[in-house]
């Protein structure tokens, strides 16, 4: 059973954790604080991949007092040589005599040897302290762990009668300032936006996290069948560009690749990209979070075959008219029983625009 005092400080460890939200990955996020007699330590948090994990940094802040020490972690103690040594035989040699962890590991490297080592050599483990709130933080992570896929976070943005553009392809501006801001620190935590050859053809968009500080910028990741996105676009300003696409043209990858971009032939049916590869690809290139700013046609796609893990759609109190575009391209329903399912996690205000975050059930 759990105390007042345990829940008070993982909360705290959950807090440095999120400290690693835009720069983490592809690790996961982790805080750690090091406690004895209600006393804090020594705490830390991982900053970015090859820099000392959480509870190295809370370790060296407590120095001698960690011995006997309770240390409160939002995820397993690694187990393993990565790009840095195990933790678990980090706390081993600090002495510590508690280890309560939010969650196990669910890297397959991990996965319950780093509490099984810490309790050969004698540390008291506890697991399980606000884990729905650590696998929260970790859900892109927890994802590519367990699914070998991304999390798909689908961005879109609407009038209240569900439009994303006038007839004309119009869209700049449907939603304020304060919500296209917001926008910027879901991109921040991304580690890949991928996007389609429609949406750079018709807005050429950077795709890029403005306005905001942030520690790494995202994968772009476009989804362009033909090869038709021009080696001038200005996505492509900067490199860490991906390309998919389905055709093998010399000419036109020689091009792109000269422009920044990396080309990966993904074939599919119909002469389209393979949508469930490309996951697969990104999944193996290490994102965890795969935040989608596409238009109709590609959302559509990704939705119906199931690709798709939440949505945020933000709402501006405004009526566009039938006659505007919609936000998916989805085939026609005979039935009710056909509509896609979803689970509303949180309703808010942003700005003049209301923000719903829901889940594909």
């Amino acid at each position: 059973m759990f105390s007042s005092d345990d829940h008070r400080f993982m909360a705290q460890a959950l807090r440095l954790a999120e400290r690693g939200l835009d720069s983490a990955s592809p690790n996961p996020r982790v805080g750690c604080v090091i406690v004895r007699e209600g006393q804090v330590l020594g705490e830390g948090w991982h900053e970015r991949a090859g820099a000392p994990h959480a509870e190295v940094h809370a370790l060296q802040q407590a120095g001698e007092q960690a011995r006997g020490a309770t240390v409160y972690v939002t995820l397993e103690p690694c187990s393993h040589h990565g790009r840095t040594p195990p933790c678990a035989d980090a706390l081993i040699a600090a002495g510590v005599g508690r280890v309560v962890a939010a969650m196990r590991d669910p890297n397959p490297q991990v996965a319950g040897q780093g509490m099984a080592r810490l309790e050969q050599a004698g540390v008291t483990v506890e697991v399980g302290l606000m884990e729905q709130q650590a696998r929260e933080l970790n859900i892109g992570f927890v994802s590519r762990m367990t699914r070998r896929r991304p999390w798909v976070r689908l961005k879109a943005a609407a009038s209240l009668d569900g439009k994303t553009a006038l007839n004309n392809g119009v869209s700049k501006w449907i939603t304020g300032p304060a919500a296209r801001t917001d926008v910027q620190h879901w991109r921040a935590r991304s580690c890949a936006i991928l996007t389609g050859i429609g949406t750079v053809l018709a807005d050429d968009p950077q795709m890029n996290v403005r306005e905001i500080e942030t520690k790494r910028q995202p994968l772009r990741v476009i989804v362009d069948s033909s090869l038709k996105t021009p080696p001038s676009a200005k996505i492509l300003a900067g490199g860490n560009v991906l390309i998919a696409c389905a055709m093998d043209d010399a000419v036109k990858m020689q091009a792109l690749c000269s422009a920044g971009a990396k080309v990966l032939v993904l074939a599919g049916s119909n002469g389209r990209v393979d949508l469930a590869r490309l996951l697969q690809v990104l999944a193996e290139r290490e994102v965890n979070e795969l935040m989608i700013e596409a238009g109709a046609t590609l959302n559509g796609a990704l939705l119906n075959a199931g690709l798709v893990d939440e949505i945020v759609l933000y709402l501006a109190p405004v009526l566009m008219g039938d006659a505007a575009r919609g936000l998916f391209a989805l085939p026609e329903l005979q039935q009710m029983d056909q509509r896609k399912t979803l689970a509303v996690q949180d309703v808010r205000l942003v700005g003049q625009d209301i923000r719903v975050l829901a889940r594909m059930k």
